[in-house]
């Protein structure tokens, strides 16, 4: 596969310098029954970089992703974080999962607790912070996210654009090395969309290590470092965007860009 120093040129408006590997998957085998969702994965993604998996359903893009913090176990491979091989279980994977910051299709918040506790309740659990700290962080996000109004409401009381802000402030607050999006878009209405996607792109011109899996191809367009097209459980082609969306290589690649970019 494509090298990851494909990704030393950021996309036009972002200055970003990509640095060291942050996370290496080599050899990632990954199974359900018989079905083989993640076939041979060699990925590394460096410090500071922006890589966008794409491909059609069922490619194995939301495996892959949920592998990096071992929601999803592999059948065989190795897959490290920062030099680290990914821990089984116990205290060790607690850590790795405080390092990796997940935001989900669904949002995944308490419906129960406010905003603010929403996105306290990791730091104070897992990592021990103070309230008030941790509260003075929260609130620090929550305005980065543009979520700092909704502080005292629940988040059933907000809409699913305000719900996945609040999701990724939350997420930030562990302050990860690297955060995941698994299709953080797809259960929004459309006018909610550009909301979230805003958001990632500040982060990632801010320089947040980040993989994400979206079927947002502006988004692919322009806050990517590198694009990463998946089908049947491999990776077919890697390259810039600017390579990829003007000149694909394969013909699986070729097959599917005609087919979602019809404008």
């Amino acid at each position: 596969m494509a090298a990851s120093n494909q990704s030393a040129a950021a996309p036009t408006g972002m200055n970003v310098a990509v640095g060291e590997p942050l996370v290496r998957m080599h050899g990632v085998n990954k199974y359900f029954g018989s079905l083989h969702v993640l076939q041979d994965i060699d990925l590394t993604v460096d410090r500071g970089e922006v890589v966008v998996v794409i491909g059609p359903s069922g490619s194995g893009k939301s495996t892959l992703c949920r592998t990096i913090n071992r929601l999803e176990t592999v059948d065989s491979g190795t897959i490290e974080l920062d030099g680290q091989p990914l821990p089984a279980e116990g205290k060790g994977l607690a850590r790795l999962r405080a390092d990796v910051g997940m935001v989900f299709q669904a949002f995944n918040l308490f419906a129960h607790k406010t905003v603010l506790d929403n996105v306290t309740l990791g730091p104070i659990k897992a990592k021990g912070e103070k309230k008030a700290d941790a509260e003075r962080h929260a609130m620090e996000l929550l305005e980065r996210v543009g979520v700092s109004n909704q502080v005292n409401k629940y988040p059933p009381q907000l809409s699913g654009g305000q719900q996945q802000r609040v999701a990724i402030a939350r997420a930030l607050a562990m302050r990860p090395k690297v955060m995941l999006f698994d299709e953080p878009t797809s259960a929004l209405d459309p006018e909610m969309i550009k909301e979230v996607l805003d958001v990632m792109t500040a982060l990632a011109e801010e320089g947040m290590t980040m993989v994400v899996v979206t079927h947002e191809m502006g988004f692919a367009r322009r806050a990517a470092h590198r694009v990463v097209f998946m089908d049947e459980g491999q990776i077919v082609e890697e390259a810039t965007p600017e390579a990829f969306f003007t000149d694909a290589q394969s013909t699986r690649a070729q097959d599917f860009l005609s087919k979602i970019l019809t404008h």
